[in-house]
């Protein structure tokens, strides 16, 4: 959620917020009025509860002939008080409820609009020129690496078992990521895929997109859809000491997503799924520091890209397109060959204090009082890469090519073949 304060004292900033996302202005408003509303309960409560204690003393104090109308007076005190307070609580729901409703505030410079309003940063790498190829599924099944079929009869739609090769290719790819998280000062977490409501809602992901999310009800717990859920959780109601600088994870987990929303969308393979790996960074830094996490995120994901050699572009993400948590966001999209476009393979997110509000992560600034910290994420590695790997370095016999760098992942394989 964000700083009331800087509600108070920037309104416009977050209207133009609003504007910029394509989200309604009033929900400013109505914060305000609510925060408004419950100052003002707060207030009121505080000042009859100082009242009751006055008039508490008076009675302990009063003679016989004067108590009986102080103790009638202070029973009729003691209800206005717990009205007071019952109005409290309600104006205490009343901003909450206001509060959530506001999105993170999008940093300067990020493009207003929705999801086609993106900006290109950067393209990197040649595209290659390829005569007929085949698609990542082709490729897949000719090298027993994916089966769809099986997935299918096992699970359902868009479930699949990646088998031999492929099996492998992803350990490799996951194993690679973590080695290079690692190299740079990552510490390595595999996490619960379970999570509860609170660290869930906390991280943002009930708003708008709840929908997306497998919920388990018989245990009121959440599959989580990103280790960026269990590890923004992981120091929730912590006061971190980042004195030494940014604590920085890898978590490595199994992800699960509904794609609702999605009928008929990239129902061939293993592009969009229901369930699939990765390995995400995740970030607790500063707030004046969040910026420059945030491009150090971003370097370290376009290292891993050019590890295995797929040309790809960067692209600054329209306000509208963030999701409620993040106030700006780059994502790095892999060329596909067979459909002659690019496609998503990495995203990173500064989500500032937003998520750390919501789960009271805080450390000590410069004064020594505690305060929130900013959270960051971003994608190393995730199956989906390997759509980007087959078709980019296949062969006209129908084998692949091993990136250099992932072949000792593989074993010191340098090539997959049929």
């Amino acid at each position: 959620m964000i700083d009331l304060r800087f509600l108070r004292d920037n309104p416009d900033a977050v209207r133009a917020s609003q504007r910029a996302r394509g989200e309604s202005e009033s929900r400013v408003d109505d914060l305000l009025a609510a925060d408004e509303a419950r100052r003002a309960a707060v207030a009121k409560a505080d000042a009859l509860r100082g009242e009751q204690k006055a008039v508490s003393n008076k009675v302990k104090a009063a003679s016989k002939e004067e108590r009986p109308a102080l103790v009638a007076a202070a029973r009729e005190l003691a209800a206005t008080v717990k009205a007071a307070e019952a109005d409290q609580a309600s104006s205490d729901a009343a901003l909450r409820e206001a509060h959530l409703a506001i999105p993170n505030v999008v940093e300067e410079g990020a493009p207003p609009g929705g999801e086609d309003d993106y900006v290109v940063v950067r393209e990197v790498g040649t595209i290659p020129s390829l005569d007929a190829p085949l698609d990542h599924l082709e490729l897949g099944e000719k090298l027993g690496a994916i089966d769809m079929e099986r997935g299918s009869k096992v699970s359902g739609s868009r479930f699949f078992f990646l088998t031999g090769v492929g099996a492998l290719l992803e350990l490799a790819l996951l194993n690679m990521a973590i080695a290079q998280a690692v190299e740079y000062g990552f510490t390595p977490v595999i996490t619960p895929t379970l999570v509860k409501p609170e660290i869930m809602g906390g991280t943002g992901f009930l708003g708008a997109h709840a929908d997306e999310i497998y919920r388990l009800e018989a245990d009121d717990l959440y599959l989580v859809g990103t280790s960026e859920v269990p590890l923004a959780g992981f120091h929730s109601d912590e006061i971190l000491d980042l004195s030494g600088g940014a604590k920085r994870y890898a978590g490595w987990s199994t992800c699960y997503r509904r794609e609702a929303g999605s009928y008929g969308k990239d129902t061939r393979g293993i592009i969009r799924v229901h369930q699939f790996d990765k390995v995400e960074m995740f970030s607790y830094t500063t707030l004046d520091q969040a910026h420059e996490e945030h491009q150090r995120l971003l370097a370290w994901e376009e290292e891993m890209l050019a590890k295995v050699e797929i040309p790809y572009r960067v692209i600054d993400v329209a306000a509208g397109d963030l999701g409620s948590s993040a106030a700006r966001k780059f994502d790095c999209e892999a060329w596909v060959p067979t459909q002659g476009r690019y496609r998503e393979v990495t995203s990173t997110s500064n989500c500032t204090d937003f998520q750390a509000r919501r789960l009271n992560i805080r450390h000590r600034g410069a004064s020594g009082r505690p305060e929130p910290v900013a959270t960051l994420n971003g994608t190393l590695a995730t199956t989906r890469w390997i759509v980007a790997i087959l078709e980019n370095h296949q062969q006209p016999d129908g084998s692949v090519v091993v990136p250099a760098a992932l072949r000792p992942f593989l074993g010191g394989r340098d090539v997959l073949a049929p």
